[in-house]
């Protein structure tokens, strides 16, 4: 029976032994000159505030990958902005089989609407509707609905105030006929309706996050003051990320989604390493350290904890470079900004902070939490837990890993489909989305449609007339496509070029829109304007982009999760100096990543939960989130990962059995693994609560995963994967270790 109470601490109270490291050495400078670290770091983030605030000019453009970022790149040379289309979607507000070649208040409404259009001069351009030549093209095949379409018209600097022109007269018309349902929805107004429910949906997160962080840290400390300093290292490796961040984004593409992103990684290592040092340095003045001492000791166990598993963290972000996808350099780039920065904080003005604070970092406590959490003891709970998977190892982890397995079977029927403009957002979230929908459904990729970009390799004007013919071929080819293409077919000058808009069969973003699209690049463009001479054309669009985003970054995904796999392997190995360790520490990463992947397929695209989580299931999981999570994942866990082994390989080399010391670094570390998992679980679970399908997706996927890791993983499969492993777990090929192996007298921590 082993005992409950034992803390088995394995460092010399003095200053004995092999020469401190660079993480002891910097430590130990900072918490002796205080002012001058304390100032040093303040003055770094200012620097990289103001550099940030600085900086002008115009940030890089990320360039979509495959033949659509080909027809970004060809609008971009004219030097002019692209095209701009809309479409009204009119109607009866009352079903009733009305048609519209008979009905003569929805013939009115169309006329009205054009009339009105017309009437804005030079706001818009290139109406489309059944009153054009080839009207029946702009007809529903019902008969029950029509389409307007119109082109909004430049100069850059009228474009707002022609789009709002042009909305007027559609408002207008409504209102002069109010039996008549338009709807508009288009290239404007569906950005619009993205953009603001991103700008919405992160606004809230972050609003939601930050108290929920103070309140979990309030539990975990105990304390105002402790609570504080994980929060300001937190805010400040943030501010000087996103200073720099400013500056880098002259050179690599950075959007708001990354920038969410990069926030929540940040506030995650922030907290946790803070976690992890206030943690170590309780538990030694718990012990009777002196504080000087404690720190030494902090820095020296701790310390190496926080450089090991941020360095991992960077390593596993490098990954997503291998993508080649531009929008992914600048999530690279903020992840290795913050978490090099919160490390960097970590070993510098956190020491130095704490040096200051001495014993009146728990001042402020909170009632009923302050003297139960700033004792520092191990945890009753899981001690109790660890100790009885040490005794049985085999069964409890067999156990575990079949559950596991289990939750990872659904995965492998994942179907990789980016969500549709309108299957990303739930009905009501947004008026352009809901008559995009509804026009889906009268006209099939009406507002969606392919851009066909065609231009002369000379770089001048595309001829007229052969842009006329081979644009007569597309309609006939559409009317031979057996239902992939469809119309109305638009074509308009952009600069010197032609961009042709093809309506695509299908959801936008599934198998059957995926189809069109390779009819419209495969067949109908090389029978028609391939046979022009000397013109290039490429394919963008809605479906054309994340179906090419998506088979680059599928394509690229294997050596992605090799690249993870061999650094990690080997920064492990070189950490633990053990190749059991890191295979085992690897594999148990898999199984909780594979877990989750399970389920997101279980309840996404299988559509489990939907009333519960507020979502419509479109029948498959967004293509870039495996990657994502994989990458992600793998470096947070890694935090609580090599914490957790520190704790156990101190034990084991301080003289404890190795099963002792499995379920004494397991109590000792579970109050900061839990709290940090909680936080993170916390802060992801609120993305479940936004209105878009992929971040809800990201958030149920992510906090699972974080939770089955800090729990299942660590609780239960670690301490029977160490326990099984036995000595063999420290027996490695490489000499040396980073931690004091000298074998000391136990001491309690009681």
């Amino acid at each position: 029976m082993l005992p409950e109470s034992k803390s088995i601490h394995p460092l010399p109270p003095a200053r004995s032994g092999p020469r401190p490291g660079l993480v002891e050495t910097v430590a130990n400078w900072s918490a002796r000159h205080r002012a001058l670290a304390i100032g040093g770091w303040l003055a770094l983030v200012a620097l990289a505030v103001l550099a940030g605030a600085l900086t002008g000019g115009e940030a890089a453009r990320a360039v979509d990958p495959g033949e659509a970022g080909r027809a970004q790149l060809m609008i971009d040379e004219q030097r002019v902005e692209g095209s701009v289309r809309e479409n009204v979607l009119i109607q009866p507000k009352e079903a009733g089989g009305r048609r519209f070649a008979h009905d003569p208040e929805l013939r009115e409404a169309a006329r009205d609407l054009v009339s009105r259009l017309r009437r804005t001069g030079a706001a818009v351009r290139d109406i489309g509707s059944p009153a054009s030549a080839d009207g029946e093209r702009w007809i529903s095949r019902d008969g029950g609905s029509a389409l307007v379409t119109f082109e909004v018209a430049g100069p850059d600097e009228r474009f707002e105030d022609n789009y709002a022109a042009a909305v007027r007269a559609v408002a207008e018309a409504g209102a002069r006929h109010p039996d008549v349902r338009f709807l508009q929805a288009g290239d404007r107004s569906l950005s619009a309706a993205v953009n603001e429910g991103i700008k919405d949906d992160f606004g809230r997160a972050e609003r939601t996050s930050l108290p929920l962080t103070v309140l979990v840290l309030l539990g975990v400390f105990g304390s105002l003051v402790a609570a504080g300093i994980p929060l300001l290292l937190a805010a400040t490796a943030l501010a000087g990320a996103f200073g720099l961040l400013r500056v880098v984004s002259l050179w690599v593409p950075f959007n708001s989604a990354a920038s969410a992103i990069v926030l929540l990684i940040g506030m995650a290592v922030g907290v946790d390493y803070s976690l992890f040092y206030l943690r170590r340095l309780r538990e030694e003045r718990a012990l009777g350290r002196g504080a000087r001492e404690a720190l030494r000791i902090t820095a020296h166990t701790s310390g190496h904890a926080i450089v090991a598993s941020g360095v991992t963290v960077m390593v596993c972000a490098l990954g997503l470079l291998l993508t080649g996808v531009d929008v992914l350099k600048g999530l690279t780039m903020g992840t290795l900004l913050v978490v090099g920065l919160s490390v960097l904080g970590s070993v510098t003005v956190l020491p130095a902070l704490l040096a200051v604070l001495g014993d009146r970092v728990d001042l402020a406590r909170v009632p009923w939490l302050g003297r139960r959490r700033i004792a520092a003891v191990e945890s009753r709970l899981w001690g109790r837990i660890a100790r009885t998977v040490v005794r049985r190892p085999v069964v409890t982890g067999a156990a575990t890993v079949a559950v596991l397995l289990a939750m990872a079977l659904p995965v492998l029927g994942i179907r990789l489909q980016d969500a549709a403009v309108t299957a990303s957002l739930p009905p009501g979230a947004s008026a352009a989305v809901d008559a995009a929908s509804a026009m889906q459904r009268a006209f099939p990729g009406a507002a969606t449609a392919a851009r066909v970009v065609v231009a002369r390799t000379d770089g001048g004007p595309v001829d007229a007339a052969a842009a006329r013919r081979a644009i007569g071929g597309l309609h006939r080819q559409a009317a031979a496509s057996g239902g992939l293409l469809l119309e109305p077919i638009t074509a308009v000058p952009v600069g010197r070029a032609v961009e042709v808009r093809v309506p695509l069969a299908g959801a936008v973003t599934d198998p059957v829109a995926d189809r069109a699209l390779a009819a419209l690049r495969e067949r109908a463009l090389p029978a028609t304007f391939g046979a022009v001479d000397g013109v290039a054309y490429a394919v963008g669009g809605k479906t054309a982009m994340p179906h090419d985003f998506a088979e680059q970054v599928n394509g690229r995904t294997p050596a992605v999760f090799g690249f993870v796999l061999v650094l990690a392997f080997a920064l492990l190995t070189v950490t633990f100096r053990s190749w059991a360790v890191s295979l085992v520490s690897i594999g148990l990463n898999l199984l909780s990543i594979g877990a989750s992947y399970g389920v997101l397929v279980w309840v996404f695209q299988d559509g489990h939960l939907e009333s519960l989580l507020g979502f419509t299931s479109y029948g498959g999981v967004v293509s870039w989130l495996p990657m994502f999570m994989f990458i992600v994942l793998f470096g947070l866990s890694m935090d609580y990962h090599i914490f957790v082994l520190s704790r156990i390989r101190e034990r084991r080399f301080g003289g404890a059995s190795a099963r002792e010391a499995v379920a004494g670094g397991i109590a000792a570390s579970a109050g900061v693994v839990s709290g940090a998992a909680l936080i993170m679980t916390g802060v992801f679970t609120v993305f479940v609560t936004l209105s878009a399908i992929e971040y809800k997706m990201l958030g149920l996927g992510m906090a699972l995963a974080i939770l089955l890791d800090a729990t299942v993983v660590r609780g239960v499969l670690l301490p029977a994967a160490m326990s099984l492993l036995g000595e063999r777990a420290w027996r490695g090929p490489l000499p040396g270790a980073h931690f004091d192996e000298t074998p000391t007298p136990r001491s309690n921590s009681r």
